[in-house]
């Protein structure tokens, strides 16, 4: 519960982050982009959405037809969940640069409020241009990592009786790849690679979803969602700071401990 909690804390902590100097600029750009994508996504979800529903439960077969008043809602969840997921997905594609640059930035701050000298890291066309092939190669790795999980659960989710815990397996699923998906930006900007980065989710796995579920849940609250990018990237870069403090305090009280 504690992990938990301190994994929500730190992307709501991610909000107040967004105000300082110097880090506002880089909430603007992602925000329109957020608005845009938001909108078309409202437009088409609006369009498409019950032909959506109807259209899963066809699938049902004849003898589980009475289980359609059950059946309807967990449908209409799990299309909510994977429009969202999906919407995170392009968002953060074409953002990426943008957040590989405001998760400097932040960490910049951040470690210059704990004593650590560091430079300040000024917004520059040319340094985000510099981030473009970085930040997207790591954006693709991070898609082939989530496209075949979510393609099962994708198969699940038509799968009679077992797609009764989709809406559960698509949420937890959400809060995982939140996690990694922010946490990343600091990681990369740390030159730790993206298979050590999972590693060191996995070991504060419940820390993980905390963060994950919070950025997942707070991304379904209209309008406060158009900040959610930027305030998941403040959050998970505090958090990597903290977890970064903790460990070398923990190395200096083995190391004392040992002399």
């Amino acid at each position: 519960m504690l992990d938990l909690a301190k994994g929500a804390n730190a992307f709501i902590a991610g909000f107040g982050l967004l105000t300082r100097p110097g880090l506002r600029i880089f909430v603007v750009v992602p925000l329109l982009i957020n608005v845009i994508l938001f909108s078309l996504l409202i437009y088409f979800a609006s369009e498409q959405f019950s032909d959506w529903v109807q259209i899963a439960l066809n699938w049902l077969p004849g003898w589980l037809s009475f289980l359609d008043w059950l059946m309807w809602p967990l449908f209409a969840l799990t299309i909510i969940i994977v429009l969202f997921f999906s919407f995170t997905i392009v968002a953060n594609l074409i953002a990426a640069p943008f957040n590989g640059l405001l998760s400097e930035v932040c960490e910049r701050q951040l470690l210059n409020d704990l004593g650590e000298a560091g430079q300040d890291v000024p917004f520059s066309w040319k340094e985000l241009g510099l981030l473009v092939p970085r930040t997207l190669a790591r954006e693709i790795t991070k898609l082939l990592y989530f496209a075949p999980r979510a393609l099962l659960l994708f198969i699940i989710s038509w799968i009679p009786v077992i797609n009764l815990i989709a809406p559960l397996l698509w949420a937890l699923f959400g809060a995982w790849t939140m996690a990694i998906q922010y946490v990343d930006y600091p990681a990369d900007n740390n030159k730790m690679s993206f298979r050590d980065m999972l590693t060191a989710l996995k070991q504060r796995r419940f820390m993980s979803l905390g963060f994950g579920g919070c950025v997942s849940l707070l991304m379904l609250i209209p309008i406060v969602n158009l900040l959610i990018m930027p305030a998941a990237v403040t959050g998970a870069t505090k958090l990597w700071v903290d977890e970064r403090l903790q460990r070398q305090q923990s190395q200096t009280l083995a190391t004392q401990a040992q002399a």
